[in-house]
């Protein structure tokens, strides 16, 4: 489906664009913390350590900085499980007791709450040398431009999602991010407003997340969009105006690597909430 179609058949006005730039301030803030404190945890990790050792190092990280809720718990997949391999429920997504061992890839990624402002990143790195992961790592550069472009363009969020497909394809790589819940390479990021106690998850995800997602999946679709953003038909629409997190994960054979960040969505532009973030150096400095 063009763009041109998408919004003939989409006849609800588009919502305006709902953060002034003292909410981008706040977000780009805990963003930035985010990325901190996973760098810290990365510095940290060496052979023989856990996934629930980093993961349980990556919350205390958070907590000692202010952090007062979670989106989500932290996560931590070393190895194969960098790629999703063999992921067949939720349930495996929880860090296990898989140790670090030199030349494995890592992922971490977490979903602070401070003040109602949400931040969701994912860091990847490796111990040691893993030439395959540098050459995918460098890779991820092209998704980035390629969403941000697509997304700019206005094109249905179904579309980008099968040129980011189109894009893992042509580099000979796995689509990893198939394997999230609900297939999602991204979903709206809100200012959580909730009574329920901060701190408290259900199944992973903060009990003001699962309250504040529960109205948005059914509110949304009656104006023709969607919260969760997919390949699927509930994602044939226009990109909805507000802060988007998006996670391209790709893999190779038992490595995986991806990037999480804050894309900007307005009424007419898209773009990245900053730059300033360790996979966007790293590809400068490899220049």
């Amino acid at each position: 489906m063009s763009t041109a179609s998408a919004r003939r058949t989409n006849t609800s006005r588009a919502p305006s664009f709902p953060f002034d730039e003292r909410d981008l301030d706040r977000f780009r803030e805990l963003q930035q913390l985010s990325y901190a404190c996973a760098q810290r945890v990365g510095d940290w990790l060496g052979p023989g350590i856990t996934e629930r050792q980093a993961a349980a190092r990556l919350r205390r990280e958070l907590v000692s900085e202010g952090v007062q809720d979670f989106f989500h718990v932290p996560f931590a997949w070393f190895g194969d499980r960098s790629a999703f391999r063999h992921f067949r429920t939720p349930l495996q997504f929880f860090p296990t007791g898989r140790r670090l061992e030199e030349g494995m890839p890592y992922v971490l990624d977490c979903a602070p709450v401070v003040d109602g402002y949400t931040a969701d990143i994912g860091y990847a790195g490796k111990i040691g040398d893993n030439p395959i992961w540098e050459k995918i790592a460098f890779d991820l550069r092209e998704y980035r431009e390629l969403i941000v472009r697509e997304v700019k363009a206005r094109k249905p969020l179904a579309e980008v999602y099968a040129s980011v497909d189109a894009l893992i394809v042509r580099h000979g790589y796995d689509n990893r991010h198939r394997r999230y819940p609900g297939r999602v390479i991204g979903h709206q990021v809100t200012r959580m407003e909730s009574r329920l106690p901060a701190g408290v998850t259900v199944f992973g995800f903060g009990a003001r997340t699962l309250q504040t997602l529960g109205r948005e999946l059914v509110s949304e679709p009656l104006h023709g969009r969607f919260p969760l953003w997919a390949g699927g038909r509930l994602s044939r629409h226009a990109p909805t105006p507000g802060l988007w997190a998006v996670e391209p994960h790709i893999g190779f054979r038992d490595v995986g690597v991806k990037f999480e960040e804050l894309l900007v969505v307005t009424e007419d532009d898209a773009y990245w909430l900053d730059d300033d973030l360790p996979h966007v150096r790293r590809w400068e400095e490899g220049r």
